[in-house]
């Protein structure tokens, strides 16, 4: 019995090396599946409309994808472009305008003095050499999408053989109980990922309008950043709060900011506390605590990609934790 428990936790350490190594082959195979899960969800309403297969379900949502998306972008592509471009006219010019706001708010300028005293070299020193990565991060992650997209077709053709496959490697007797969990962390995961996505377009129009309606300079490009960053709460509504307060503070004045300010705290709390809650009401709901831990472990760990896709892995780890560890497991004891 000795020798079983050892080779079991000596399999267990070797699987736990082996999954560190192919994390970013698991986190791209993950991607892919919440892709095929976004995918899975318009098709499945389709086939429910219309009689036909999946093969002609999957491919009238891809060109209705591909046409839509082509037309948005022919809308909104030339003008994020001209945004972006005065974007990167107005950095070289920050700080002259900081200097005309230190000037005018002799605090700011007590500021600057405490920390450019801090400020030496050598801490700027590493900053070319992340600079010299970003080109090749890039690229990386430009494969990567390419590859999960392909994958998240290929699993959206066909998921019946794909959760053979998977119920295939579970135990006989528990694969019924599989074959129910997967059902689950799929109508979990598709619910949620609707809800993200309404939600998101709801925040970027109401970003849009607002910043128009103060007058704001680049509006659309800041919306746009702001509904993107929706995907990522608690830690993205902030992060997209600091460009448009930027831009009203450098092109405009420091009132015109605290109305910016005003105006995404209103947007970002009927967000989290109307908006979300009702989207996600019948699927899952995360405890804000949950996300921010998550978020915090997988984005260190992995970077950028693993931030994105913290929240969507937490929707399935918390069903898979709900059914196996509290229903078969703890309400046994």
């Amino acid at each position: 019995m000795n020798a079983r428990i050892l080779i079991g936790f000596l399999a267990l350490v070797v699987l736990g090396l082996l999954a560190w190594e192919l994390r970013w082959v698991l986190l791209v195979l993950f991607g892919s599946i919440v892709l095929a899960v976004a995918l899975d969800v318009p098709v499945t309403l389709l086939r429910r409309i219309l009689p036909v297969n999946r093969q002609t379900a999957l491919a009238i949502e891809l060109v209705v994808l591909v046409t839509f998306g082509g037309l948005l972008i022919s809308l909104l592509l030339p003008e994020v472009l001209q945004q972006a471009k005065q974007l990167a006219e107005l950095i070289p010019s920050v700080p002259s305008h900081l200097a005309d706001l230190l000037t005018k708010l002799p605090w700011l300028r007590n500021l600057e003095e405490q920390w450019l005293s801090g400020a030496s070299l050598e801490r700027f020193q590493p900053l070319g050499q992340q600079l010299l990565g970003v080109a090749g991060g890039a690229a990386n992650s430009t494969l990567q999408a390419l590859l999960m997209a392909l994958l998240a077709v290929l699993f959206a053709l066909d998921p019946r053989s794909h959760q053979r496959l998977l119920l295939a490697a579970t135990p006989q007797f528990y694969r019924p109980r599989m074959a129910i969990l997967l059902g689950e962390c799929r109508e979990a995961l598709g619910g949620w990922l609707a809800g993200m996505t309404l939600s998101a377009v709801l925040v970027f129009l109401a970003t849009w309008a607002g910043l128009s309606l103060l007058g704001v300079p680049l509006a659309l490009l800041c919306a746009l950043i702001s509904g993107l960053l929706t995907f990522v709460p608690t830690v993205g509504p902030t992060a997209a709060t600091l460009l448009p307060m930027a831009v009203a503070l450098l092109l405009m004045s420091p009132a015109k900011m605290l109305q910016v300010l005003l105006l995404r705290l209103v947007i970002q709390n009927a967000e989290a506390f109307v908006l979300t809650p009702v989207l996600l009401s019948r699927t899952v709901n995360l405890l804000p605590t949950v996300a921010l831990i998550s978020q915090l472990c997988l984005g260190a760990l992995l970077g950028l990609p693993g931030l994105l896709l913290a929240l969507p892995l937490v929707v399935v780890m918390q069903v898979m934790g709900k059914e196996i560890l509290v229903h078969d497991i703890m309400d046994h004891w």
